[in-house]
């Protein structure tokens, strides 16, 4: 908002044109402007920092001309068919430059409640009380200020035409209470309410609370969403991630509506270091966090194409002492990469898992006892799939436990009974040696 300032424009008589470029198409926008009203000049925004940059400001001579122009925004359609909008440039001020205002003053109040001691919601009741007494002061200007602010009155111009009937019934008292007191004038009714009555409690204690959870949600975010750290190098380091999985995080963050993109950007650039950030350090803060996934993705993204992809899934076997479970899980992981590079279509993954799983597996007996090639009709998801062999491996290893248990008891029991009968046969000999030489 600050480029405004710095060009002197007259905010409330200057209306703002986005779109046109061409001298010709803004040649046109000036001669239909000049229609509604004298236009003192008109200026084309060339800060490229601005957000209104390449857009062209039209300021009137007076403010009604922005009246006439009605209503506003305006579609301006051209005689090629090319479309603008006008703008009124006060209500373009008043709603970013008000709401980014409003924020700044939130966060002064916070401030204010953490040095003060008081809760925030309470810091937060004084202010609107005070906005309230405002309120009321404006529209009776003329009446003194009351002991007691909740005393005051507010007039509130209403039609003839309005009825107690045309009230809900919940408010239907206070509105046929305020209609005792309401006087003549000039052929309208005025009403005298009081503050509470635009304001009730229930209203102001559900504003505030909604207020603090907004600014509470805004000003601490979740650090669940920060990104792990990535760097490219390799090999890649011990507490880094790989490329891959910090990708999954980015997309789960572009994904979540409440994040704005320059929290995004922020996070983004935070979980890189050199020199995979040397590969973005010359976009600027306020670029789209998409551009910096692509500038990342065309330096570490995967390079083969969906068929190679699917070569060398349909390549993968289970390795020498792998569980069938973690056998899935690598097929699972090399099924992604095939499907996010088009090799094969998502509604075939499924299919494409378990027809693998059945070629690459060595053990037959669990393929038989699963029936797995009788599913390829109808092939379980990834999830099922993988609890039913865990399932089938956990109860497989209990029954060889109680098995290894079984079978050693027993094969103690047998040393021992041997062990006892050749002691038996060793004494045996030595007393028939001693009876033989005594005789």
């Amino acid at each position: 908002m600050d480029v405004f300032e710095t060009l002197g424009i007259k905010i409330p008589n200057a209306v703002l044109v986005d779109g046109a470029i061409d001298s010709s198409l803004c040649d046109d926008v000036i001669e239909f402007l000049e229609q509604h009203g004298e236009i003192s000049r008109k200026v084309t925004i060339n800060e490229t920092k601005s957000e209104f940059f390449g857009r062209v400001v039209v300021e009137f001579m007076s403010g009604s001309a922005l009246v006439k122009v009605s209503p506003l925004p305006y579609t301006f359609t051209s005689e090629t068919g090319n479309k603008l909008c006008i703008e009124s440039l006060s209500d373009i001020y008043a709603s970013r430059l008000c709401g980014s205002k409003t924020q700044s003053y939130l966060s002064e109040l916070k401030s204010v409640a953490k040095l003060s001691g008081k809760q925030y919601a309470e810091v937060l009741q004084d202010m609107m009380a005070q906005i309230n007494q405002s309120i009321a002061e404006f529209h009776c200007p003329e009446a003194a200020e009351p002991a007691n602010p909740l005393q005051s009155t507010v007039n509130v111009p209403i039609k003839q035409s309005e009825s107690p009937s045309a009230v809900p019934s919940s408010s239907r008292s206070t509105f046929e209470r305020m209609t005792q007191n309401s006087e003549n004038r000039e052929g309208r009714s005025t009403i005298h309410m009081a503050p509470s009555d635009l304001n009730p409690p229930e209203v102001q204690r559900y504003v505030v609370e909604h207020v603090v959870r907004s600014v509470d949600n805004s000003l601490h975010y979740h650090p669940s969403h920060r990104l792990r750290t990535f760097s490219g190098k390799v090999p890649r380091p011990a507490h880094e991630t790989d490329y891959d999985t910090w990708q999954s995080g980015v997309e789960l963050l572009l994904k979540d509506p409440t994040i704005s993109n320059l929290q995004r950007t922020r996070f983004i650039r935070d979980s890189l270091l050199p020199p995979a950030a040397d590969m973005v350090k010359h976009l600027n803060p306020d670029t789209a966090p998409e551009v910096y996934l692509q500038q990342l993705e065309s330096a570490y993204g995967t390079v083969q194409d969906g068929d190679e992809l699917y070569a060398k899934f349909l390549d993968t076997y289970q390795d020498a002492g792998e569980k069938p479970s973690t056998y899935l899980q690598r097929l699972q992981v090399s099924l992604q990469h095939v499907v996010k590079r088009g090799g094969v279509p998502g509604r075939d993954v499924n299919k494409c898992l378990l027809t693998q799983f059945c070629r690459g597996c060595w053990d037959n007996n669990l393929i038989v006892e699963l029936q797995l090639k009788q599913k390829k009709s109808n092939p379980p998801s990834f999830a099922e799939f993988l609890m039913l062999l865990r399932t089938e491996e956990d109860q497989d290893a209990a029954k060889s436990v109680r098995m290894k248990q079984h079978l050693g008891t027993k094969q103690k029991v047998g040393s021992n009974a041997q062990l006892v009968h050749k002691e038996e046969s060793n004494l045996c000999a030595a007393l028939t040696t001693l009876t033989n030489t005594v005789n």
